[in-house]
């Protein structure tokens, strides 16, 4: 992509205070977003990691204009997002979860007429529209009609729409949704690109927590409308710790072996029958030595697994239950509101 790389400038692109948006639903108010402290630097590259229903696309639309906040206040690009609407939404791209194309106008012709819309002069719409949509292995057919697209098509023309004016800060809402495995890489690859190489900030929603921890520099965990965790991937599962699973001759000796293993600094340690789990930090350095010590005190191990942990672990650690087994329950309604 041709584009010119956006110059670092000082302060948040982002920043909000005590942002709420609260609903009425079957005449009770729900709270889908409470009190959202928020600031993000030019480009950073932010994952709203969450099941649906956390707040994650609520957040978004108040962020683009999209709908207005209940309470608190958010500035984007420096401009007010109730006052200063309009300007807000000359300086980002944002791509919903729904279909921004029209379904029986070709692809390309949607591109180009993005592209005028947003200033551009004809021939300079056009190429705009065809660097796009060869970036996103859209070319071939670029002259269908949108409703002839699969939805992987359809996904990455919208995501295609929403670069047309090569915004400084760009909105992506589940942006991977509907996209096959080789798809998904590809447009990860494009939003990496997007920031890395032209400086472009990116804030994402997804419920997909390999795609969080594969792209974002930074994690920000939603539930129920607030954020509980905000770092990187990498201090997010670092902080909960490596889980070392020991097995061993029978329950007598598991007993005995996770009495010493809670002698390690800051260990969580479970028992099950004559299996032990530790949970601690730097896990996979500390295992050696510990099998070492419950082989010398006469409780050896039979078996071990060293397994880093996840975000879904991170999640589970702070909620008490699985991101995943919280996605496959949640109710059309519940998403709705995401």
């Amino acid at each position: 992509m041709t584009q010119t790389r956006h110059t670092a400038k000082t302060g948040p692109v982002i920043r909000t205070s005590g942002l709420t948006k609260t609903f009425t639903r079957h005449k009770q108010t729900v709270e889908a977003v409470k009190g959202l402290d928020l600031e993000v630097g030019d480009g950073e590259l932010v994952a709203f990691l969450g099941p649906n229903g956390a707040g994650k696309s609520t957040t978004l639309r108040m962020l683009t204009t999209l709908i207005a906040p209940t309470s608190g206040t958010a500035e984007v690009a420096g401009f007010d997002v109730v006052t200063e609407q309009r300007a807000v939404r000359r300086s980002i791209g944002y791509v919903g979860q729904g279909n921004a194309a029209g379904h029986q106008q070709r692809g390309r012709d949607e591109v180009v007429s993005q592209a005028r819309a947003h200033g551009l002069s004809r021939s300079a719409a056009n190429a705009r529209a065809d660097e796009l949509l060869a970036a996103f292995d859209l070319s071939e057919h670029a002259g269908r009609p949108v409703s002839t697209l699969s939805g992987g098509q359809r996904r990455r023309l919208d995501v295609a729409i929403g670069l047309v004016h090569q915004p400084r800060l760009m909105f992506l809402d589940e942006p991977s949704t509907g996209l096959d495995p080789q798809n998904r890489v590809n447009l990860q690859e494009q939003v990496q690109r997007l920031n890395r190489e032209l400086g472009t900030t990116i804030v994402l929603t997804t419920h997909y927590l390999e795609e969080a921890d594969a792209i974002a520099d930074r994690v920000i965990v939603i539930d129920h409308g607030e954020v509980i965790a905000d770092d990187t991937a990498t201090r997010l599962k670092a902080g909960l710790g490596d889980l070392v699973s020991l097995g061993f001759a029978g329950a007598d000796d598991a007993a005995q072996a996770a009495e010493r293993a809670r002698r390690l600094d800051g260990s969580t340690v479970e028992v099950s029958g004559s299996a032990v789990s530790v949970r601690v930090a730097h896990g996979r350095d500390l295992a050696p030595g510990l099998v070492t010590d419950l082989a010398g005190a006469g409780t050896p191990a039979t078996r071990i697994e060293v397994v880093s942990a996840t975000l879904d672990d991170v999640f589970l650690n702070l909620t008490g239950r699985s991101l995943r087994e919280t996605d496959s329950t949640i109710t059309p309604t519940e998403g709705a509101a995401a």
